[in-house]
């Protein structure tokens, strides 16, 4: 795909809108054609919203990846390759705004969904709180992962080009379930509770966050799916907790304060044409 006259603007709107900065449960790991990597591992966790134990039985409910040589493993790399057709594209340069889910600048994913603009206003109770919804949705989906290796698409061909600067180890990491779809979604999760007017349009953007990992090149299809229900799955273990709800009443009075302020993202246009666009 070629970058349209749009391209220029999507690429401004992703510096706007950052402001500046599967039905068989896991059990034995599932060979791979790509060899895992060796130091592959689970992951501590701490500092989120939910107990150890919490995170490793969600990450053990995640279905173990398609088998090596199965049909629906082709299935899902073909529709893998037919995203190739949007690099460089206005798409293309969403996805890559979409990589940056860092607490401190995640929230303005969520700018065009809500009507405001996040950075015209201190939020540092959102950004515990979608430190904490990190670090639980990570920690998931990162255990998941050290339980059966499925290689990247970027990983299996090095000649594809990702959205971001991927390492070499990067491209040799895992790929099942995506870690960023489980975030983002449960990202999404919990701006669709700080603000139940625009739940619809939060979990959307939380949707299209998932999807942006297939068009980086970085995920199949059936990796951000999976990441997408457990990231709502996490969230839902997450909204349970009294430490979760006492933070989200003091983010939502810093939301007033970001409304109070009138500024919306001017990144909001490039944002719907791009999301316009058709998918395959």
């Amino acid at each position: 795909m070629k970058t349209s006259p749009a391209a220029l603007a999507a690429a401004l709107a992703v510096t706007a809108l950052l402001a500046g900065c599967s039905s068989t449960p896991f059990g034995a790991p599932v060979a791979s054609a790509v060899a895992a990597p060796a130091a592959m591992s689970a992951p501590a966790h701490a500092g989120g919203y939910l107990a150890v134990e919490q995170v490793q039985a969600l990450a053990g409910s995640v279905p173990a990846p398609f088998a090596d040589g199965s049909a629906e493993q082709a299935a899902d790399r073909a529709l893998s390759d037919r995203y190739r057709a949007y690099e460089g594209g206005d798409r293309w340069l969403l996805a890559t705004g979409h990589a940056e889910l860092s607490p401190r600048l995640a929230a303005q994913h969520f700018d065009c969904a809500l009507n405001v603009r996040f950075a015209a206003a201190p939020t540092p109770r959102l950004t515990a709180l979608f430190d904490k919804v990190l670090k639980d949705a990570n920690g998931a989906a990162e255990t998941a992962k050290a339980r059966a290796f499925r290689p990247r698409p970027v990983g299996v061909d090095a000649t594809r080009t990702a959205c971001t600067v991927v390492s070499a180890a990067g491209r040799a990491s895992a790929s099942y379930p995506s870690g960023s779809a489980t975030v983002g979604v449960a990202y999404g999760e919990a701006v669709a509770a700080l603000d139940p007017d625009h739940a619809a349009a939060a979990r959307e953007i939380g949707h299209q966050i998932a999807v942006s990992r297939v068009v980086c090149g970085m995920h199949y299809p059936a990796d951000a799916a999976a990441g997408e229900v457990l990231g709502r799955a996490v969230f839902a273990q997450i909204a349970a907790t009294p430490g979760f709800q006492a933070d989200l009443e003091a983010a939502r009075a810093e939301l007033a304060a970001v409304r109070a302020t009138g500024l919306t993202n001017p990144g909001c246009a490039a944002e719907r044409a791009a999301l316009a666009l058709p998918l395959p």
